[in-house]
C-alpha cells in the first residue's frame, strides 16, 4: 500500500477513517510486521506510515485497545494478539543456533545494541571501521547450565535500509530490553530479498565446543547479516550453502 503525507484522506464510505486505519494496523500486526509483545512505533511514525493525522492514529489505537489487541504501559503501546504461523516454514532459525522449540526449563536472553561491530563482522558486511550498526546478542542455556549457546549478529547497512522491521530496533537498541528477532529472515524475504546462506562449522581446539559463522547475502551479492555462534557441542567440521527465495 502506498503511503502519503500525514493528512487525513477524504472519506469514501461510511466507515470512519480511524476504523479503517485500525483495520490496516491490525493486518500488519497479524502478518508479523510487529511481533506480539513488541512495542509499536510512536503515534507520529504511525501517522506518517498511514498518511493520516496523529489524532486519527490515536483513535485507531483506542479501538484496538478496547478489543484487547493492543495494550499500553510505561514502555508505550504493544501488540497482544497471538503470533501467526510462519507462511513458508523452513529449516532456518534466527539466529543460527537458536533453540527451535520453547523449553520451559531453558534460560534464553536476546537483546540488541547500536555499536561498532567486531572487525571480522565489519569486514564481512562491508562496513567502514568504527561505523556502528545494529547488533543482536543471543544466549541460551539448559536448566542444568549445560548446552550453552552464544550468538552475536551484526546487520549490514543494506539490511537496515531495506528491512523496515529491523530498522525500527535502532531507537530501542540499548541492550536492556528483550529483542527476539526470530522472524528476521521472514522480514527480509517479505522485503523482496532472496537469502543466500553460507554456514561454516568448525571445532574449537581443546574445548568441547564448536564455532559456527553464518554470512547471509541477497540476490545482488550484498551482505545482510553476519553471525558468530559458539555452542557446547562437537560435530564434525563442515561447510554448507543454500538459498531461500524471496517471499511471493
Amino acid at each position: 500500500m502506498a503511503r502519503t503525507t500525514p493528512h487525513d484522506h477524504p472519506q469514501t464510505d461510511e466507515q470512519p477513517l480511524y476504523r479503517r486505519i485500525a483495520t490496516e494496523l491490525l493486518g500488519e500486526l497479524r502478518d508479523g510486521t510487529v511481533p506480539p509483545g513488541e512495542r509499536l512505533p510512536g503515534e507520529r511514525q504511525l501517522a506518517v506510515h498511514f498518511g493520516v493525522s496523529r489524532e486519527t492514529v490515536r483513535q485507531a489505537l483506542e479501538v484496538l485497545r478496547r478489543e484487547g489487541l493492543v495494550a499500553t504501559d510505561r514502555r508505550g503501546s504493544h501488540a497482544t494478539l497471538s503470533g501467526p504461523p510462519v507462511e513458508h516454514p523452513t529449516s532456518l532459525t534466527f539466529p543460527v543456533g537458536a533453540r527451535r522449540t520453547a523449553d520451559p526449563r531453558a534460560v534464553d536472553r536476546a537483546t540488541v545494541t547500536w555499536e561498532t561491530p567486531p572487525p571480522e563482522h565489519a569486514e564481512a558486511l562491508g562496513l567502514a571501521l568504527h561505523r556502528p550498526t545494529l547488533m543482536h546478542r543471543y544466549e541460551s542455556t539448559g536448566a542444568d547450565g549445560r548446552g550453552l549457546r552464544r550468538a552475536v549478529t551484526s546487520f549490514s547497512a543494506v539490511a537496515l535500509a531495506e528491512v523496515e522491521e529491523l530498522a525500527r530496533y535502532r531507537d530501542r537498541a540499548d541492550g536492556t530490553a528483550s529483542a527476539q528477532l526470530r522472524r528476521a529472515y521472514d522480514w527480509m524475504r517479505r522485503a523482496g530479498l532472496t537469502l543466500h546462506h553460507r554456514d561454516a562449522i568448525t571445532p574449537l581446539a581443546d574445548t568441547p565446543s564448536v564455532r559456527v559463522t553464518r554470512l547471509v547475502h541477497d540476490q545482488y551479492a550484498r551482505p545482510l547479516e553476519f553471525t558468530d555462534l559458539v555452542v557446547d557441542a562437537q560435530p564434525n567440521a563442515l561447510v554448507y550453502e543454500f538459498t531461500l527465495p524471496a517471499a511471493v
